[in-house]
């Protein structure tokens, strides 16, 4: 009844209007007596009729409804089944309850009387047993207003559903006879099935081994595959749930049903060039169904990886490429997320699989004569295309591909071979026939001709990826040489070369609309450093010929200061100026490693330049809290808003405050992003290296080290000696210094002090505000093990005293048995001297017992007491141990041990035992 009062208080609280309220209150009240105590059974059915209606329009007429009815509606489907109109307008009635109604001019904090009907409906498992119960009936609106009840339930109170279903017996089984009902309920099944198995492994499990998989496919197949409608969409959306994940589900499928019945959903029927929304949806829905098999599972999953690598080949032998191929790569004209979707699951499907990387290497797309290698075509898309997400999908391609695979970087890099000049004009879709090395030349060298540098970058990607880990494709590509555009002017030059000067023109580059661009072109300055940087990587011949033209050591010099730039831009610069340090082996005079650093030092200052890095470090980047965005489940509620099937071009970075382009996220990956972090500390430990040695050996003769004349051979070997020695001892002393200076600059990345006096005592504070920190440091740990052995010792103080008065208790009850021996004892002695003056027969006999009892008693409880008061020294000995300690510690020994014995009545039982 406390339950009703308040949601009918609930009500007047909600419409703001105690009368207003209290009419709904007797309105639905008088509905719900006359159908629980009606007689007419035509006037309760009216009854039911008129309820269902008001509950269906008035918000207020649900929260009464919530208060009172659902024990009476209850009733009637648990006992009059036999009555199916009044079973049916109860079922209508709670679906009514449970269905929003929206008011455009409600405030967003009013209470939603669906929800807390929903709420209380599903708190008793008694009520789901019993809906679920009425599957069974022959009525067909029975059965489908149940399946509407059950899914709105769920939709609201999803884990606790989810636990009733699972412990009422044959729940499940029930549900699953759903799919083969008439299609009406068969879709209603549908929907409640697929919100029942969104993170419920065990129903998961349950279904599966119920025949999910093959009553799924067969409808599917009902529908017409792909060409189906939204009845498709939600097969492969609860398959998906049964799939995701779970590993032990996905062996099922692929041993018993296989994949065949999956791959055929993506192949293209009817017309090609036709695609709707409905259909975009079912293919998206398929191919995250293949990107869930690629996945093998749960990271928890200790099988995960074998069950990915069987998934892997087992689709590639199905001949899932030639689908996947038609549409990522052949069907230009599918929908962008469709070709995106594809090309990530070719992606997956490749990396770290040899038998897959020769059977997508191997692939020929298009017809006689016009066939090319299936590559080619995925590396004429990133050069062409118009949308970024499709260019990041496909560059993951050849990153999934050169990925730990030597042979097929050298595969690619060996059909590096440059075009003339009069190709390099030409447009990329008039030569086909162009080999895959030559049409990345091609690309890399597009945007001087158009002064747009976009297929640029977007090939330097590409060549960053063949690149990588690779230094005999490091080295073969270092002997490339491009033709100049104006022969007369110059011979050939290197492609590292015109890499660095495309890197400068990025700075001023205009976009088509000859407007200076800002940041949607802000990646590609960045994207050619990180081709670069892998470039310059372990090669020392790479960094050779970066420095073999002095102005590139001048431009990124200028590009490291640069406060225009980038903070990532900023960073990478500097990291390459740091790889021309570390891998420098040149010996010549102006390109060797420390006129680099001298330069740095001249130029930026150490502690400027070391800053750069740790900007780097904290932008969005190269922050640990950069997580790759993870792919939504697509569900109908998205399919239908087309949220998760639009093109994402345009992302927006302004949530993670970020001034670099989003593409970069994902260009640049995690291996990148650690090896930069790794070759960081490289950098910076070799700089102070090479800072604080000599710059060469130098042969100096000063004037006044001269031979003079009339001295002697002795004296001015003496000489020279002395000078020699007190010119070690500064150059010692200046080099310390020195070395000093660059190790702190390097740790701390410090401010740029201008004062001289600031720049010499910096070192030294710092050290001594190092060594202050950490004697305090020191000192606290001191303090807090001290507090802790201070309360062990207090800890072992109390349970000593708790024994010792256990021990005293035990003490005392045994003195009170020993008075209680005397007192038996002096009975007894009364007895025989009543005895004796009675003239008892035997008195010499009595006393002998009285004597013999007397003794035994005396042993027994001397022999106790003995132990006792041994138990009571050993105590003692540990409480005063302990009393020492505490009073180390500087506890009051005497407070701690107050009040301990003082009703023990030690005194007394003393004296009686005396006596």
């Amino acid at each position: 009844m406390d339950l009703v009062s308040g949601y009918k208080g609930m009500v007047g609280l909600v419409f703001g209007n105690d009368n207003s309220g209290s009419n709904e209150d007797s309105y639905v009240e008088r509905l719900l007596d006359r159908i629980s105590n009606g007689v007419l059974p035509d006037d309760r059915r009216n009854a039911m009729a008129e309820l269902q209606s008001v509950v269906a329009e008035s918000r207020g007429a649900q929260l009464a409804f919530g208060a009172m009815g659902f024990p009476v509606l209850m009733g009637v489907l648990k006992e009059e089944r036999d009555d199916v109109e009044m079973i049916r307008g109860a079922l209508e009635t709670l679906v009514s309850a449970l269905t929003p109604i929206d008011h455009a001019k409600g405030p967003q904090n009013e209470v939603q009387p669906a929800l807390m009907n929903t709420d209380l409906l599903s708190r008793e498992a008694e009520n789901i047993s019993l809906l679920l119960s009425l599957l069974s009936e022959e009525d067909f609106y029975v059965r489908y207003y149940t399946l509407q009840i059950l899914t709105a339930l769920l939709t609201n109170s999803q884990n606790r559903l989810q636990e009733a279903i699972l412990t009422i017996p044959r729940g499940i089984t029930r549900l699953m006879d759903m799919l083969m009902d008439r299609e009406v309920i068969r879709n209603e099944a549908l929907l409640l099935l697929t919100h029942l198995t969104r993170e419920a492994e065990e129903i998961q499990k349950i279904l599966v081994f119920e025949g999910a998989f093959e009553k799924i496919f067969s409808i599917i197949k009902e529908e017409g595959g792909s060409e189906g409608g939204v009845v498709v969409q939600d097969c492969l959306e609860l398959l998906n749930n049964l799939l995701r994940n779970n590993a032990s589900n996905q062996v099922l499928l692929r041993e018993t049903l296989g994949f065949d019945a999956i791959i055929s959903i993506l192949k293209l029927r009817g017309s090609s060039y036709s695609f709707t929304q409905q259909k975009t949806i079912n293919l998206l829905s398929a191919l995250e169904t293949i990107n869930l098999l690629l996945m093998g599972g749960s990271e928890s999953d200790p099988g995960k990886d074998t069950n990915k690598l069987t998934n892997r080949t087992v689709l590639v032998q199905n001949k899932v490429f030639d689908y996947l191929l038609l549409l990522g790569v052949e069907s230009q004209w599918a929908p962008i997320p469709v070709r995106c979707a594809a090309l990530r699951c070719i992606a997956d499907l490749i990396v770290g699989h040899p038998k897959n990387l020769d059977t997508l290497s191997s692939k020929v797309l298009g017809e006689e004569p016009q066939v090319e290698p299936a590559l080619n075509s995925i590396l004429r898309i990133i050069l062409r295309t118009s949308s970024a997400q499709e260019f990041i999908e496909a560059d993951h391609v050849f990153k999934s591909f050169c990925e730990r695979n030597s042979d097929g970087q050298t595969m690619l890099a060996s059909t590096l071979i440059p075009q003339p000049y009069s190709m390099t004009n030409a447009p990329i879709e008039e030569d086909v026939r162009m080999s895959f090395g030559s049409m990345l030349l091609h690309g890399l060298t597009l945007g001087e001709s158009d002064g747009d540098l976009e297929t640029c970058c977007r090939a330097a990607s590409v060549l960053s990826h063949v690149l990588r880990d690779n230094i005999q494709c490091k080295e073969r590509v270092l002997r490339i040489e491009l033709e100049s555009p104006t022969p007369s002017l110059g011979a050939s030059e290197p492609l590292m070369h015109r890499m660095v000067k495309y890197l400068a023109l990025a700075s001023n580059m205009k976009n088509k609309d000859g407007k200076t661009s800002t940041k949607e072109n802000s990646y590609v300055q960045p994207i050619i450093l990180k081709l670069l940087v892998t470039w310059l990587a372990d090669c020392p011949n790479a960094a050779q010929c970066f420095l073999a033209s002095r102005p590139h050591l001048t431009y990124l010099l200028e590009l490291v200061s640069n406060p225009s730039a980038t903070t990532c831009t900023r960073g990478l610069a500097a990291v390459l100026l740091g790889e021309c340090v570390i891998y420098n082996k040149s010996g010549e005079s102006g390109k060797d490693a420390f006129t680099v650093v001298d330069a740095i030092s001249q130029k930026i200052g150490l502690t400027s330049y070391f800053l750069k890095f740790d900007e780097m470090m904290k932008s969005f980047l190269f922050s640990p809290v950069k997580t790759t965005k993870l792919h939504k489940p697509l569900t109908r509620s998205a399919a239908a808003s087309m949220e998760e099937i639009e093109d994402v071009d345009e992302q927006d970075s302004s949530d993670h405050k970020n001034e670099d382009h989003p593409i970069l996220s994902s260009v640049f990956d995690s291996h990148f992003v650690n090896f930069v972090k790794s070759l960081e500390g490289n950098i910076r430990e070799t700089i102070v290296d090479v800072y604080s040695r000599p710059k060469s050996e130098v042969a100096v003769v000063p004037a006044e080290l001269e031979l003079k004349r009339g001295e002697s051979d002795k004296d001015y070997i003496e000489r020279l000696k002395s000078f020699v020695q007190k010119q070690c001892s500064e150059i010692q002393n200046l080099l310390g210094r020195n070395a000093t200076l660059a190790e702190n600059l390097a740790k701390t990345g410090g401010s740029v002090s201008s004062q001289p006096e600031q720049r010499t005592s910096g070192g030294f504070d710092r050290v001594q505000a190092e060594t202050l920190r950490r004697d305090l440091q020191e000192a606290s740990q001191r303090i807090e093990m001290l507090k802790a052995e201070k309360a062990k010792i207090e800890s072992e103080a109390s349970m000593y005293q708790n024994l010792a008065g256990k021990m005293e208790s035990d003490l005392k009850s045994l003195s009170d048995a020993y008075n209680s021996l005397e007192q038996a004892n002096f009975h007894l002695e009364k007895e025989v001297k009543a005895l004796k003056s009675g003239g008892a027969s035997t008195p010499p006999d009595v006393e002998a017992i009285k004597a013999e009892a007397r003794e035994e008693a005396q042993k027994e409880s001397e022999a106790e007491l003995n132990d006792l008061l041994v138990c009571l020294g050993q105590e003692q000995s540990r409480v005063e141990k302990l009393s020492t300690r505490l009073l180390e510690l500087g506890e009051d020994v005497d407070k701690l041990l107050e009040g301990v014995g003082d009703d023990m009545g030690l005194p007394e039982d003393s004296e009686k035992e005396e006596d």
